[in-house]
């Protein structure tokens, strides 16, 4: 099992041009040799469980009209990859209650697994509140996909 580490954002981080105050942000670390494109590809590999809570997910938020569609081009897992630098590929969307990017960065001895969340209104507040608890498990199970 991979030594997952909760940890600071890298300040070269692609996520920091997002980062307000009031905005989520958390991060986890883990030792790898990979670089950002496999050790993303790797912890959006969701498992079985993932991708039911995913199916449950939708089919509570459709009635508020969130966002429920996996959009077509470049994409990891489900999310469609707004970002990449050198070392770090940034993936997410905005919609009307907030606005999420999951960043994957890599420095040839670790990866970091970062989460950041702009909330729009209350239900955004609301949302962020209720899966909470899923979030953190899935990020800490998804950085602990990535091999060393």
């Amino acid at each position: 099992m991979a030594h997952i580490t909760k940890t600071e954002l890298p300040e070269n981080s692609l996520l920091q041009d997002y980062f307000q105050d009031g905005d989520f942000l958390d991060c986890y670390r883990v030792e790898t040799s990979l670089n950002a494109d496999e050790a993303a590809k790797q912890a959006m590999s969701f498992p079985a469980w993932v991708s039911g809570l995913m199916w449950l997910r939708n089919k509570i938020v459709a009635p508020f009209g969130l966002r429920t569609d996996t959009p077509d081009g470049d994409t990891i897992g489900v999310f469609p990859v707004t970002a990449r630098g050198d070392n770090e590929i940034l993936m997410g969307f905005d919609d009307s209650h907030l606005d999420f990017r999951i960043s994957f960065l890599t420095n040839g001895t670790h990866a970091f697994g970062a989460t950041w969340v702009r909330r729009h209104n209350w239900l955004g507040r609301v949302y962020l509140a209720v899966i909470m608890p899923f979030h953190i498990l899935i990020m800490r199970n998804a950085i602990g996909r990535i091999k060393p």
